[in-house]
């Protein structure tokens, strides 16, 4: 009897990851921090990850959809009050070079709920300064900052830009007046980050090995496995992996040992990405010459016994891009 496998949407099983407070907090203080524990885990709660809102302009108005990855919210009693920072999650599969201008719009639109919120309390001109009633938010108002953290999971290096500059074409002598907008950027390939939760650093071990192409298939598939060995590498962190790389396991069959687990997920791995090698040639070479896209769906479902929905993520992930 075949095996079931479980399809795991990358997407689905890293907000699932990271929505764990544990691996969430470790991983920021290792970015902002460098691993010093700023951020405790019993601090941080689920904030909604919606942060659609309408962008307002003289003469119409337009919503603005978007919805983040991961978001919570750090609570910090202090001898003045409560702190409070926002601290948002982008999981990247691939380069996305517009990833500065798309970070700016989700912290926008978290902004920007705070402020429809805080302006709902101010219906009337009431206690309220004439300036302070028009702007819909008195002189000493504050909203709570928001800081937002991009992981790549791909094999490729990073060559996108990581502020909005990049994405510009400044002359110099204005460069100086043109706002920046920076991302936080972490590569799961290559990173030096100061992890202590033992499940992140299990994780990130793995994808470094797992991403590296300079190893040879037979050598990367012996260092997973001797270390998923070697630390028992949890279960969880193992799916992780698996949604990480977009490939398919048997999760039914998961022991808590790892040994097993590592080598059937290595093997799914190396033949996602034999898949994933031949299906670029196929899209590539089928616009090369012309080829409509339903031809060229239909030769990689043919070829590769791909489902429509397979080979159409394959289209979009290969085909040329147009605007």
């Amino acid at each position: 009897m075949a095996k079931k496998t479980q399809d795991l949407k990358p997407d689905t099983v890293l907000k699932n990851y990271w929505s764990g407070n544990e691996q969430f907090a470790d991983l920021f203080n290792a970015v902002l921090f460098e691993g010093k524990q700023v951020i405790r885990p019993e601090e941080l709660e689920d904030v909604d990850t919606e942060e659609s809102s309408v962008l307002e302009h003289k003469d119409y108005a337009e919503s603005i959809r978007a919805s983040r990855d991961n978001i919570k919210v750090s609570k910090r009693s202090t001898a003045f009050g409560v702190e409070l920072v926002m601290l948002g999650m982008e999981s990247q599969e691939h380069i996305h070079y517009a990833m500065p201008m798309r970070i700016m719009g989700y912290d926008y639109g978290t902004y920007k709920k705070q402020y429809d919120s805080n302006a709902k309390k101010y219906q009337t001109a009431k206690g309220l300064e004439e300036d302070e009633y028009l702007s819909g938010m008195k002189k000493t108002d504050r909203f709570t900052p928001v800081i937002t953290m991009v992981v790549y999971y791909g094999e490729k290096p990073w060559d996108g830009a990581v502020s909005l500059h990049g994405m510009l074409n400044i002359p110099e002598e204005m460069k100086a007046f043109v706002n920046d907008y920076k991302i936080l950027l972490v590569e799961a390939r290559e990173n030096s980050l100061t992890l202590h939760n033992m499940k992140n650093v299990a994780f990130f071990n793995l994808m470094k090995v797992i991403l590296d192409k300079s190893l040879s298939r037979d050598e990367a598939r012996k260092k997973v496995i001797d270390y998923a060995r070697e630390h028992k590498v949890d279960k969880s962190v193992i799916m992780t992996v698996a949604g990480a790389t977009n490939c398919k396991i048997d999760y039914n069959a998961l022991s808590e040992k790892g040994d097993f687990d590592m080598c059937t997920l290595f093997d799914e791995i190396a033949k996602e990405n034999e898949t994933k090698g031949e299906a670029k040639g196929i899209v590539e070479t089928g616009f090369d010459y012309g080829l409509s896209e339903n031809d060229i769906l239909k030769r990689l479902q043919e070829k590769l016994n791909l489902s429509l929905q397979m080979a159409q993520e394959y289209i979009k992930m290969f085909g040329k891009q147009t605007v």
